[in-house]
């Protein structure tokens, strides 16, 4: 994992599932990781466990509802770090339900947290990485992003959208600025997501598969492979599901 080492890596979400296990991964390869998200007390007890394994993380706390949030996040590990090497959008929810119940609410969450913040910490680090003529975007997507099933819609649409929106980076960015953009698409895993879930309908099916997901620890494992390729190789898409489903 030569080209991880001493990277500058900020991960959003990062106070548990996916993000968490991507953080402590990372550090084990030596990155220096930068841990964002709204939990502040969780998120110094995994910086303290990455630091007690020999690993080197800082936390701030920040919601990627809010461009200023991400902004300071940049400015932080700017002051910190001097560079960012690879940006990880990983924040998201699912309350998925059917449309018939009307969980607008719930709609305008996702469609701020997955998609609106993706765009924000996009907007974020794009002009840092331009300037330095290099650098690494990861944003989470889902196999939702491919495959639209009842209940799911709106949630989908989002993971949609960060598909067009990783890809329109990639073909905007690699070429001229060096800047790479990967799509990670995880399947069923375990995660806190289904606790974001509200519809009645949805928790029933939720609690039938849950069992049936992967660790996080598999999808930390495609965010290192698509890191640790060489800088003149760009992993645009990975998918990562439960061998069952």
């Amino acid at each position: 994992m030569d080209n991880i080492q001493n990277k500058v890596i900020v991960i959003t979400g990062a106070s548990s599932g996916i993000g968490e296990a991507t953080a402590k991964s990372l550090a084990q390869k030596g990155a220096k990781v930068v841990l964002a998200a709204r939990r502040e007390e969780r998120l110094v007890a995994i910086v303290n466990d990455i630091k007690q394994s020999g690993g080197e993380a800082v936390s701030v706390r920040a919601d990627v509802v809010s461009f200023e949030d991400m902004e300071n996040l940049v400015a932080f590990t700017l002051s910190h770090y001097g560079r960012i090497d690879v940006w990880v959008n990983n924040a998201g929810v699912m309350p998925s339900s059917r449309l018939n119940e009307l969980r607008v609410a719930e709609w305008d969450q996702m469609i701020d947290v997955n998609i609106k913040g993706v765009l924000y910490g996009i907007a974020a680090v794009l002009p840092i990485m331009r300037e330095q003529q290099a650098g690494h975007i990861i944003n989470l997507s889902s196999t939702s992003g491919y495959q639209v099933s009842p209940t799911s819609a709106v949630y989908a649409a989002t993971k949609f959208a960060v598909r067009a929106i990783s890809e329109g980076l990639r073909l905007e960015e690699s070429a001229s600025s060096r800047i790479r953009s990967t799509v990670i698409a995880p399947g069923l895993t375990k995660t806190e997501l289904f606790d974001t879930i509200t519809s009645p309908e949805v928790q029933m099916i939720a609690n039938q598969i849950s069992d049936m997901g992967i660790s996080p620890t598999s999808i930390a494992r495609a965010i290192a492979f698509a890191i640790n390729e060489p800088d003149d190789t760009l992993i645009s898409e990975i998918m990562v599901r439960p061998t069952a489903l």
